[in-house]
């Protein structure tokens, strides 16, 4: 017998990505909670190691770095990792079979620059994506203008092309971005590029209701997001959801073990946000 459930259509990216913020929501936590890891960092056995961690940690979502040789939004940290990776030998489809494993688990949303997407070829790119089950696509070094081929793209495999806005994006520009946003809109917390600091932006709640003013999607704060505190305080502020990226990246880093280490991190990142 078939049930409701059995010939529900596949769920794709886009309703994946709007699910996890919602059982968030109904699950008693202020925000959904995102970690970012580098795609085959320290080394490709223990990336997939800790994005298990990820998943076993309590990980709603998990952003996953595509290792490049100049990532402009990124700070040191994160920086050193995807330069070990790339020494490493890590490639674009290492990546891609590191999403695949955890999309089981979890929605992974990709983080990769431009320049990689295009030397493959946008549709070639975008059915990788969708082969691995990647729910989303986030390129940050991609200009709103330039965004439509992509958008498209990703739109016809139920991918979420996940735009970026900052506290400098003029309101008129945030209103187009917002209106093109897919599964969520990455609202940067601050000027400057991805890194632990020593507390969140001044005025960071003022950020995150101009930025919900202008989409319909959940709103997710990142850079300069590294303690429990600072995570809770940006849920306070108003984020449907957090994310965190070079405290775990340091984490993997500096631990004997890396997985355990940043399994702890996310369980005590998501205790906070309860």
């Amino acid at each position: 017998m078939v049930t409701a459930q059995d010939a529900r259509a596949p769920t794709s990216g886009i309703e994946r990505i709007a699910e996890a913020f919602a059982a968030a929501g109904a699950d008693g936590r202020r925000a959904a909670l995102m970690p970012y890891m580098m795609g085959g960092f320290p080394d490709l056995e223990r990336s997939h190691e800790i994005a298990l961690a990820y998943a076993e940690g309590g990980a709603d979502l998990v952003e996953v770095g595509v290792p490049f040789s100049d990532p402009l939004a990124d700070g040191p940290v994160i920086h050193a990792a995807a330069t070990d990776a790339l020494r490493a030998g890590v490639c674009l489809d290492d990546v891609l079979e590191l999403a695949r494993m955890l999309a089981d688990r979890l929605p992974v949303v990709v983080m990769c620059y431009a320049n990689p997407i295009f030397a493959r070829g946008l549709e070639r790119f975008a059915d990788a994506l969708a082969a691995g089950g990647a729910s989303g696509l986030i390129v940050p070094d991609l200009p709103h203008e330039e965004a439509p081929e992509v958008l498209e793209a990703c739109d016809r495999r139920g991918i979420a092309l996940v735009p970026l806005v900052a506290p400098t994006t003029p309101e008129a520009r945030l209103a187009r971005i917002g209106e093109r946003a897919r599964g969520f809109l990455y609202t940067v917390s601050l000027t400057g590029t991805t890194g632990e600091r020593a507390g969140l932006a001044e005025g960071l709640g003022a950020v995150i209701a101009r930025a919900k003013a202008h989409t319909s999607v959940p709103v997710a704060v990142g850079f300069g997001i590294a303690t429990p505190e600072q995570a809770t305080a940006a849920a306070v502020a108003g984020a449907d959801g957090v994310i965190v990226g070079s405290r775990l990246v340091r984490a993997a880093r500096e631990a004997a073990d890396p997985a355990e280490a940043v399994r702890d991190l996310v369980l005590a990142l998501g205790r906070a946000l309860r």
